[in-house]
């Protein structure tokens, strides 16, 4: 029972170990293959995303606000219409937001952000332009879209796919680096370009269009809200018609199928060179084997041609009792088996079990 426990075990270490080498020796197309399925999964994502919100679009209906509203929820199942387009004027239903940076302005929603401009240094040994966000702020007041007297309200705006702000500002302060920010930028491969901000609105009395999900206030029966769809469909505060709206999500698409086909055709010939390279090797492999079972059957059957058979007890395999003893088993340094059967002898002397560590041609005369 202890020698087949052993046996099982050398050869899951065996199995494990071929694996491994098997792993590491299609290490860099693995890893090659990984990365593309992750640009090729990513990029199909949203692909299907922008044609899905495309097919959504051109079956929409854009309404004006006003009492048709009214009447299509009446009609419709649970008083919700799951997507529609709809258009007006902002109006807040509070206190109006201020620009910071230009007081004669107001608006709805307003964003604040804060980049910060860089020249770093790549792994490549080049200088490169980079940006981050050092902050980014959302100001938002309720707001409506209104037709006349009749409005619909906007919730959760934030949430839109797409929301169009306008920039109202946009100022960029260039760093005026000293010596030792030179030096100390050449030793971090970083250096400071500037700090740019960047001030955008949704203003108030400007024409939109939202596509949403239009229902009625769960708190005031006679009010009307758009909000994101439950359906799964695309969210959008635009200030672009729908035509445009539909070119501007086609020229998205195009991308995006653009870089499946690239990702996708990569991954073709990255696994078609694997499994070349893996076929190759596997016939080089499967003639070695055929050879080296050849010359060893050869070998072996000239061996025995020459073995002589007038043998004594004490040069007779303790395991085949036919042939001469032929190997010496170390450490122990028993001369007891032969050379067939030194194949499947691999763990411990017949003689005294000590465990084998080397095998070599001995012969007694």
């Amino acid at each position: 029972m202890q020698i087949h426990l052993v046996l099982v075990s050398h050869s899951r270490r065996t199995h494990v170990n071929t694996q491994y080498n098997l792993i590491m020796e299609y290490f860099s197309e693995i890893f090659l293959l990984g990365v593309d399925t992750i640009v090729f999964t990513i990029c199909l994502k949203q692909y299907i995303h922008y044609k899905n919100a495309i097919k959504a679009i051109k079956n929409v209906e854009l309404h004006d606000i006003g009492p048709d509203l009214e009447n299509l929820l009446d009609k419709s199942l649970n008083n919700k219409v799951d997507y529609i387009a709809i258009r007006g004027v902002v109006k807040p239903l509070k206190e109006s937001l201020q620009s910071v940076n230009k007081k004669d302005v107001t608006g709805v929603i307003q964003k604040l952000s804060v980049r910060e401009h860089v020249v770093a240094r790549t792994s490549a040994g080049y200088w490169s332009d980079q940006e981050r966000t050092i902050q980014q702020v959302y100001n938002v007041v309720p707001f409506v879209l209104q037709n006349r007297w009749y409005h619909v309200e906007i919730t959760d705006p934030l949430s839109a796919d797409i929301l169009d702000l306008d920039v109202i500002s946009d100022n960029f302060q260039p760093s005026v680096p000293t010596i030792i920010d030179h030096i100390w930028g050449f030793f971090t491969g970083v250096r400071q370009r500037g700090i740019q901000s960047t001030e955008k609105m949704l203003r108030e009395d400007s024409i939109i269009t939202a596509i949403g999900e239009l229902s009625r206030s769960k708190t005031e029966s006679n009010y009307l809200t758009l909000q994101l769809p439950l359906n799964g469909s695309p969210f959008y505060i635009t200030s672009m018609s729908i035509t445009s709206l539909m070119r501007k999500l086609d020229d998205h698409k195009k991308i995006y199928r653009l870089f499946c086909l690239m990702s996708g055709t990569i991954g073709l010939v990255l696994g078609g060179i694997m499994i070349r390279r893996y076929w190759k090797n596997k016939q080089q492999q499967r003639l070695a084997d055929q050879l080296r079972q050849s010359l060893e059957t050869s070998r072996q059957e000239r061996r025995q041609r020459v073995r002589d058979r007038d043998l004594r007890e004490d040069q007779i395999c303790v395991i085949c009792r036919t042939n001469a003893r032929e190997i010496i088993l170390l450490p122990c340094g028993h001369v007891c088996i032969c050379e067939d059967c030194s194949v499947s002898i691999n763990n411990n002397c017949p003689i005294c079990r000590t465990q084998i560590i080397q095998k070599a041609a001995a012969y007694i005369v």
